[in-house]
C-alpha cells in the first residue's frame, strides 16, 4: 500500500482543527516544528505574544502572527533597556495587529501621546490596555485611545502624571463598558473628573485611585451610587482628603463590595466602618487600614463579627486597638475564614489576643506581628498557642509579605 503523506490528506482547516486541540503552549510550539506549513498554521493560529522588538521585526512578527489578540511588549522597572519600545514601535503595531484586544505597555518610558493618538486611530478592537508609568502621556494623547478604541473595558494609567479629568470625560464619552480603572498616583485627577466618568461608565467594578491626594468624599460618592451594583474594588490609599462621608456612601450603596483599602485616610472613624461592616458584612474580603487613627476596638470588633467572609486584614499602626478587639469572637458560632492579618505596630495588642483569635481561626496563613512589643516567638511558645501548620508569624520582617492588600 502506497505511503500517504499527511500534508496531502488533511486539509488547512483540519490541521487547525487539531491545533485548537492541543492546551499546552509547548505542544502548540512543537507543532510548528513538523513543517513550514504547520509553522504558518501555527504561527497564523497564536493568540498570545510576549516580545522585545524593534519596528523592522514588528513587521515580520505581525505578518507571522496576523490573528494575534494579546500582546506585552511591557518593559521592567529594574531592567529596562534603551531606547525600548517607541512611538514608531506603537505604529507598527497598530497598523499590522488590528485583531489585537489586549495590549501591554507597562514601563514603557519612550512612548508619547504620538503612539497613544496609533492605539486610537488603528486598534479600533482593543478592549484591555495598560500604559502605567509611561510618563510622557497626557490628555491628549489618552483622549484619542477613548475615541477610537471604544470597546475599552481595562483601562491602566498608574503614574501618568500628567493625566487630568480631560481623560476621564473622555472616558465617559466614548467607554461605556469600562469596568476596571488604575490612575494610581495621578494627583491631578479631582472629584470632578470622578463625577463625570461615573456618569458614562456606570458599571465599573475595578477602580484604583490610591495617593491621588485631590480626590475627597465628594468624588467617592458619586463613584458609590452611580457604581453601587457593580463596584467589588476600591482603593484608595493615602487620598488624606477622603474621611467618614466617602465610607458611609459606600456602606449605602455597594452591597456588593469585596475589597477596600483605605490606609493612611486619617479622617475615618469608627462610626463610619462600623457602618460598612454591617451593610457589606456579606461579600467584603479584603480590608485595609493601616494608620487610620481614630479606628479603635468599637469598630474592629464589629468588622471581625458581621464580616464573615472577611480573608484580609490590615490595622497596622492603629495604636487604639487592644485585645478587647478579640473577646467577642468566643461567641462566634462558625470559624473565621481569615488568612492574612496585619497587626505590626498595634503596641497594645498582646499574646492573649492573639490566642483569641487562634481560637477561631484554622486558615490563617500569614500574621505580621512586628513592632508589637507583648507579642514574641518565645510568648507565644510560653502560651502554648498552636498556630495552623501553614502559617507564617512575621516577628521581625525576615517574611516576604503576601500582596493582597497592596
Amino acid at each position: 500500500m502506497p505511503s500517504i503523506c499527511i500534508n496531502d490528506a488533511l486539509t488547512d482547516d483540519e490541521l487547525r482543527s487539531i491545533l485548537s486541540k492541543l492546551e499546552n503552549d509547548k505542544d502548540r510550539d512543537v507543532f510548528g516544528l513538523v513543517c513550514k506549513r504547520w509553522l504558518l498554521l501555527q504561527s497564523t493560529e497564536r493568540k498570545k505574544l510576549a516580545a522585545r522588538a524593534g519596528p523592522h521585526m514588528l513587521q515580520k512578527m505581525a505578518a507571522r502572527f496576523s490573528r494575534l489578540i494579546e500582546l506585552d511588549m511591557s518593559q521592567s522597572i529594574s531592567r529596562s533597556f534603551f531606547p525600548g519600545v517607541t512611538d514608531s514601535d506603537i505604529a507598527v503595531i497598530a497598523d499590522g495587529l488590528r485583531c489585537l484586544t489586549v495590549l501591554n505597555l507597562q514601563h514603557c518610558k519612550g512612548i508619547s501621546d504620538k503612539g497613544m493618538m496609533s492605539i486610537g486611530g488603528g486598534l479600533s478592537s482593543l478592549q484591555s490596555l495598560n500604559v502605567s508609568y509611561c510618563k510622557k502621556l497626557t490628555d491628549k494623547g489618552l483622549s484619542a485611545v477613548a475615541e477610537g478604541c471604544q470597546d475599552l473595558q481595562v483601562l491602566h494609567l498608574d503614574g501618568c502624571k500628567f493625566v487630568t479629568d480631560k481623560v476621564l470625560k473622555a472616558l465617559s464619552k466614548n467607554c461605556p463598558n469600562l469596568q476596571e480603572l488604575g490612575l494610581q498616583g495621578c494627583t491631578r485627577v479631582t472629584d470632578c473628573g470622578l463625577a463625570d466618568l461615573v456618569s458614562g461608565c456606570r458599571w465599573i467594578h475595578f477602580l484604583d485611585i490610591n495617593k491621588c491626594s485631590n480626590v475627597g468624599d465628594s468624588g467617592i460618592s458619586n463613584v458609590s451610587e452611580a457604581c453601587s451594583s457593580s463596584l467589588k474594588t476600591l482603593k484608595l490609599l493615602d487620598c488624606f482628603r477622603v474621611g467618614d462621608g466617602s465610607i458611609l456612601s459606600l456602606a449605602r450603596f455597594c452591597k456588593n463590595l469585596e475589597t477596600l483599602i483605605i490606609g493612611g485616610c486619617r479622617d475615618i472613624s469608627d462610626e463610619s466602618i462600623k457602618s460598612l461592616a454591617t451593610s457589606c458584612g456579606s461579600s467584603l474580603k479584603n480590608l485595609r487600614m493601616d494608620w487610620c487613627l481614630n479606628i479603635s476596638n468599637s469598630s474592629l470588633s464589629r468588622v471581625l463579627a458581621e464580616c464573615r467572609n472577611l480573608e484580609a486584614l490590615d490595622i497596622r499602626c492603629c495604636e487604639e486597638v487592644t485585645d478587647a478587639a478579640f473577646h467577642g469572637l468566643g461567641t462566634m458560632g462558625t470559624e473565621m475564614r481569615l488568612k492574612v492579618l496585619k497587626i505590626s505596630n498595634c503596641q497594645k495588642i498582646t499574646v492573649t489576643g492573639i490566642g483569641m483569635l487562634l481560637d477561631k481561626c484554622n486558615s490563617l496563613e500569614y500574621l505580621d506581628v512586628r513592632s508589637c512589643p507583648y507579642i514574641t516567638k518565645s510568648g507565644c511558645d510560653e502560651a502554648g498557642l498552636q498556630f495552623p501548620d501553614c502559617c507564617r508569624v512575621n516577628y521581625t520582617g525576615s517574611l516576604n509579605e503576601p500582596d493582597v492588600l497592596l
